[in-house]
Formats: structure tokens, sequence, C-alpha cells
């Protein structure tokens, strides 16, 4: 299965995006604020320009998995190896200071926050954990700017 997630608005508080399910559209997403980020930088750049809790991960292709998170007791989509961040997943919350460096989808995109997260969460969690075991996930973060 292939996430495409597509930011398309950025703001000092947030970044917001599209994602997309096998090229349909999904839902809308809102993250920290994009700091022009890559995957193929080199670490220690990434980690300069990083402000801890309040950065987007860098754009890139990443594999997802469903794991349990501790700290939110359940199974979560998590976004493997990116760079520098470590616990990253797709989770429930509507406003930047709901995640740090997290992906958090919504129906309804506003200034600086989604809305209806929890029906959106759920939506896209039933498409990933349909996914047969032995088929990966991944998921390519860029932008339109």
């Amino acid at each position: 299965m292939e996430l495409t997630l597509i930011r398309t608005k950025k703001t000092e508080l947030s970044t917001m995006s599209q994602l997309f399910v096998d090229d349909k559209h999904q839902c809308f997403t809102i993250e920290d604020t994009d700091r022009g980020l890559t995957q193929d930088m080199p670490l220690q750049e990434i980690k300069k320009r990083k402000v801890f809790g309040k950065t987007a991960i860098p754009e890139g292709r990443y594999q997802v998995k469903i794991t349990f998170s501790t700290r939110f007791k359940r199974l979560l989509p998590e976004i493997l190896n990116v760079p520098a961040y470590e616990g990253i997943r797709m989770h429930v919350g509507n406003y930047p200071k709901d995640t740090e460096g997290c992906i958090l989808p919504g129906e309804l995109p506003a200034q600086d926050c989604v809305l209806k997260s929890k029906p959106a969460f759920d939506k896209l969690f039933d498409k990933l954990t349909k996914v047969p075991q032995d088929e990966k996930i991944w998921i390519t973060i860029t932008s339109l700017a």
C-alpha cells in the first residue's frame, strides 16, 4: 500500500496536508511546522534545524507499520526510520499542540487545525489494518511548494 502526504499550506504554527491512499484522497492532516527538512540531508543538519516537539518530519519515503504505542496504550501506525526522530505515529488530534512530529488526520481542514480527527483516523486505520502481513505500507511525504 502506498500513502502519499502532500504538504499544501505552511504557517508558523503548522503544516496542513492532504493524505492519499493508493492515489485516492483519504483525508487532510496537520503536522508541526515544516522547517525544510529532507530525508537525505546530513543528520547533523536535521538536528540543527529541528525544534523538538515543533518540527514536522523530513520529506521522504518511509515504511509504516502497525505497532503498539506505550504512550497511547494501543496499536497505531508508526513511521519507521525517520532521521533524528523517534516514535513518529499517526494518531487522533486536532492542533499542533497535539503532536510532537506525528501526523494527525482530520476530515476537515481549518486554520492551524483539523476537525473530525477521530472519524478520519478510524477510516484510515481500518484500511491500514486490512493490509496483508506480507505486504509493506509506505508513505511518501512531499510539498507542493
